[in-house]
């Protein structure tokens, strides 16, 4: 079964009723909050994977390791096998809890790389990346050979988000979600993101806004990667989120064997 990101808006459900195999939460959202939820989880024989939004990997301040000592605390307690953030900037002087691109060059490459291996020697362990949609950039390299060069000098592991290469294909052009897998290592790949995104007619851009339904060809190619190499996959629904009965719709809509 796919996985699901656990949301504040599923604290009443009766998450054992819930068609996940495993579930993601952003660890800035528990390090200094009761965490029964989570162990209530575990208990129920899913683990809980990480997936943060504050390490500013693409910035330029210096690595937190007093966040980073923490997040490795609920790694511990929760005896997580995935901690992941995005391969984006999230504020220097002040954390913004956005992120904003990097611009796709050799010398960016390097840099952010070396901040990811320092993540990780903080850590003692390997972290993921993942691609994050972007409205504007600058760079010479196409995406996905900045994404695969980073993950190789750092040797980390990728988070790759399937709707976050529909969007910026539909936004930008370049390579569409076949040729974009096709330059990525997939042994490098811990699991898949998929959700829903919007046009925005006020900008005249796609906007990846996680509020809707997995689109057809991002769902079919989730299901070809779990189904040819073990990838597994999870639900992203952040804004108006549906209720269990129709999340439990969506989940199953992502299982490989599905005819849906």
């Amino acid at each position: 079964m796919p996985g699901l990101g656990y949301r504040r808006e599923m604290a009443d459900w009766n998450m054992s009723a819930v068609a996940a195999d495993f579930f993601e939460v952003a660890p800035e959202n528990w390090i200094r909050r009761d965490r029964a939820p989570l162990h209530r989880l575990i208990e129920s024989g899913r683990p809980v994977h990480l997936h943060g939004v504050s390490l500013n990997l693409g910035g330029s301040a210096a690595i937190d390791t007093v966040f980073l000592r923490e997040v490795a605390g609920l790694i511990d307690e929760l005896g997580a096998c995935h901690y992941s953030d995005h391969l984006a900037a999230s504020g220097d002087a002040h954390q913004l809890y956005d992120l904003f691109p990097i611009p796709f060059t050799l010398t960016e490459l390097r840099r952010v790389a070396d901040r990811i291996r320092r993540v990780q020697d903080v850590l003692g362990r390997r972290i993921a990346v993942e691609n994050t949609t972007w409205y504007t950039n600058v760079g010479d390299m196409p995406e996905a050979d900045f994404l695969s060069a980073v993950a190789e000098r750092a040797d980390c592991g990728i988070l790759l988000d399937l709707n976050n290469i529909a969007v910026n294909h539909k936004n930008h052009g370049g390579h569409d979600l076949a040729a974009f897998i096709a330059r990525v290592d997939l042994g490098r790949v811990s699991y898949l993101h998929v959700a829903g995104h919007e046009f925005d007619e006020r900008v005249g851009l796609y906007l990846d806004t996680h509020s809707r339904p997995v689109e057809r060809p991002t769902r079919e190619m989730a299901r070809l990667l779990q189904q040819r190499h073990g990838v597994p996959v999870l639900l992203e629904w952040d804004n108006d989120v549906p209720g269990m009965d129709r999340m439990n719709r969506e989940l199953s809509c992502l299982q490989h064997s599905s005819t849906t």
